[in-house]
């Protein structure tokens, strides 16, 4: 986006102070017409204070904006000399170059003298510049670096490339055609004329100017029609585009349309991708291509370099590397592959590093990570934390029947049995008896629990992500439906992260990146502090262990000859949990009119078979 140009200057505002000063016959008028009249565009008052050619100077004015493709000219005068009938007046510049660039800030000096007892600009090209010599031009030479990749815990890219299709000129070939040329591009393209003149008249004139980018479809829709405009030349551009599993997380790239240029800004220009979705659109600013932009001047006789004015790196652009591991994704998508609604979400229990999302009928970033559904009996990991902190005996005795009213709240189970200990039923997700022990667990001690276990929780991923919810428990028959996941709501990213603290005896928050790292908040901004891992009460990790073992005994989970842990749940609407582990990853399956524990055998069946 270009900074718009203000009208009057410093220089203006202060002239009537500074008229004052002076006598009559002081070179100030001078100094300040020139320079008004040159960053304001009224080139005929400041080619009438030079004693050069009057359209000359006008044309070198007009030239020099066009030449740097120039937002804006200021100026600022910092010392005026006199000697006699000679003068000097040194003067900071600073021009926008457009297109987000820095701003070019040089310092030069306007050489007068009293011609017929006015004082007037000595003109040479050396007023635009110090260095500019006649027979010279500036220039702006551009040098744009490609898209990054996303890339997987082992540097593997995350997408495939693709190519885009670039179209530009060469300057020095367009002659007198360039307004037509141009004229027909932007009709064709949706592209503003003036600026991509601009372009061209402020590039050298034997280099290639990329002027827009198309993808695939585009490009063949457009092919016949650009194929009529006379001198224009087409670039394939291989770039990291198409995303691999998991597609949502990586995200999607386009090729930058007339619309993402003037919306996004920054450094992007013709021949640039622009993100749209996930990682992609989440670190734009870190992948994609970031310009080196240098000014120059140019021999107008042989078109080569006379000299270097400026030169900005630009930003560098990095590769985003995450926490995906492409062998897992590719056990989850094959675990997932037969269902119709599912989501699978895999973490290392040591770290909290996201090593896989995959889903079908379902969205990976909106539901699998940000989605919020009802946790039903897989919240009874918290209150066995709870419970088991205020000296509960997991031992104990309990009965399952079909129906438990607690405090007015009415809960049903399918399966009862007439007595079991909680150890048994935990397994078996008997929700009347998780109920029926409400009264045996203060709300204070449920609510800090599930803290411990991450709900609620404030983690910073770079994609939309939900931590999870609990009502605040006022009765015995809140703590209830509490206890039984009824009015908790969670992703299977909570949940995940959940089974990774049973498994390793700590919480911990995610992580989905690991390079770039996150950029440092701003002074205004004072985000809340990133939450910090959490130990698991070592009996309470000892009692979940056994339990989560027994839960996962005798259920599709328990597919593979290494152990597995977990606990299958009900969530109502047909929706069944599996939340457990194997070794050091820990996983959430979400399923739909499935079984969740069949997912999720699958899954470490495939898993062991890639190991």
């Amino acid at each position: 986006m270009r900074r718009t140009v203000a009208a009057t200057v410093t220089l203006a505002v202060a002239s009537t102070t500074l008229t004052a000063c002076f006598e009559e016959s002081s070179p100030h008028d001078a100094i300040r017409d020139f320079l008004v009249g040159w960053q304001s565009e009224d080139y005929d008052l400041a080619a009438g204070r030079t004693d050069g050619d009057h359209a000359t100077v006008r044309k070198a004015l007009s030239d020099a904006k066009l030449e740097l493709d120039a937002a804006s000219f200021r100026f600022k005068i910092q010392r005026v000399t006199v000697n006699g009938a000679e003068s000097k007046a040194d003067f900071r510049a600073e021009v926008d170059l457009g297109e987000n660039n820095p701003l070019w800030v040089y310092h030069s000096a306007l050489p007068l003298h009293l011609v017929d007892g006015r004082w007037k600009v000595r003109w040479s090209p050396s007023v635009l510049h110090p260095q500019l010599k006649e027979g010279q031009r500036f220039a702006v030479d551009p040098e744009p670096n490609p898209r990054r990749p996303v890339v997987d815990r082992n540097n593997d890219p995350l997408q495939s490339e693709a190519y885009l299709y670039v179209v530009g000129v060469f300057p020095a070939k367009l002659g007198d055609q360039v307004e037509e040329v141009v004229a027909k591009l932007s009709e064709v393209t949706g592209y503003a004329q003036d600026r991509l003149l601009s372009r061209i008249r402020s590039s050298p004139p034997d280099k290639f100017v990329q002027l827009v980018t198309f993808g695939q479809s585009k490009y063949d829709s457009m092919k016949s029609r650009l194929a009529e405009i006379p001198l224009i030349k087409t670039d394939m551009v291989p770039q990291p585009l198409d995303p691999a599993d998991p597609k949502q997380i990586v995200g999607k790239v386009s090729a930058l349309t007339p619309q993402s240029e003037q919306k996004l800004g920054g450094p992007q220009r013709a021949g640039d991708s622009i993100g749209q979705s996930g990682l992609q659109r989440a670190y734009q600013d870190y992948l994609t291509g970031s310009t080196e932009t240098r000014v120059i001047t140019l021999d107008l006789k042989t078109g080569k370099q006379a000299a270097l004015l400026q030169e900005w790196p630009g930003r560098q652009n990095v590769s985003v590397t995450t926490t995906i591991d492409s062998a897992m994704q590719a056990a989850a998508e094959r675990a997932v592959s037969e269902t119709s609604t599912s989501a699978l979400v895999a973490v290392q229990a040591s770290t909290g590093e996201i090593r896989a999302v995959s889903t079908r009928g379902l969205h990976q970033e909106k539901d699998a990570l940000a989605g919020k559904f009802p946790a039903g009996t897989a919240f009874s990991i918290v209150a066995a934390d709870a419970l088991i902190k205020g000296k509960f005996n997991v031992k104990q005795r309990l009965a399952c029947p079909s129906e438990r009213t607690v405090g007015g709240a009415k809960f049903v189970h399918a399966s009862p049995v007439p007595s079991a200990t909680f150890q048994d039923l935990f397994a078996r997700g008997c929700v009347t008896a998780l109920a029926s022990l409400a009264r045996r667990v203060s709300a204070a001690d449920l609510t800090d629990s599930a803290k411990a276990f991450g709900v609620g929780e404030q983690w910073r991923l770079p994609l939309k992500s939900f931590s999870g919810s609990m009502p605040s428990l006022a009765s015995d028959a809140d703590k209830a439906r509490a206890i039984a996941g009824e009015s908790v709501q969670v992703s299977p990213l909570t949940m995940a992260l959940m089974a990774g603290a049973a498994a390793s005896g700590t919480w911990r928050p995610p992580v989905l990146v690991t390079d770039p790292k996150p950029p440092a908040p701003s002074a205004d901004s004072e985000p809340a502090p990133p939450p910090q891992p959490v130990a698991v009460d070592p009996k309470v990790k000892q009692a979940l262990t056994a339990m989560m073992r027994a839960g996962a005994l005798n259920t599709p989970a328990q597919a593979g000859r290494a152990k597995v842990y977990g606990i299958k749940a009900t969530a109502g609407g047909g929706m069944t949990w599996f939340v457990g582990w194997q070794g050091d990853v820990a996983i959430a399956v979400l399923t739909k009119n499935y079984d969740a524990s069949a997912v999720a055998g699958g899954f470490f069946s495939a898993l062991g078979n890639t190991q």
